[in-house]
């Protein structure tokens, strides 16, 4: 397998993770000392398991979620690699209503650590209108 096709899976497992409100899998996908900037304050979630608190969090509102990945694109280099895509977290929230939740821009840094790659930096986000300051939440890739 190559080392793109290897990332792709690693990435994948992700949206499996997501699926499953695995924290334990997505765990073993992201290095000890990942920073994560992601849609929910504080600015910057430093270590594990402040990334797996988020995650946490968000499945709370979710009896069954779903998370799609589009247009990954991935640069890979002997020890460090980056990528970016479109991710869209959806489901049937505790209530009983279905959501097809808002696409996001996300974008993942990795380095290879003991043979193995792992996320040590992801970054969420939605494009914003500069006047009124609201997230753009219904656009779509």
């Amino acid at each position: 397998m190559s080392e793109v096709d290897e990332i792709r899976k690693h990435i994948g497992l992700i949206a499996e993770g997501i699926r499953a409100k695995d924290l334990e899998a997505l765990r073993r996908l992201y290095s000890e000392d990942v920073v994560s900037f992601d849609v929910e304050p504080p600015l910057q979630h430093v270590g594990i398991d402040a990334k797996l608190k988020n995650w946490a969090t968000a499945f709370v509102f979710f009896q069954d979620v779903d998370y799609e990945i589009r247009d990954l694109a991935l640069t890979v280099g002997d020890s460090v690699a980056f990528g970016h895509c479109f991710g869209r977290l959806s489901g049937t929230l505790t209530n009983g209503v279905p959501t097809d939740g808002m696409w996001v821009r996300a974008t993942f840094g990795l380095r290879k650590i003991d043979g193995k790659w792992l996320i040590t930096h992801d970054q969420v986000s939605v494009p914003f209108d500069i006047a009124s300051g609201a997230g753009a939440t219904d656009l779509s890739p």
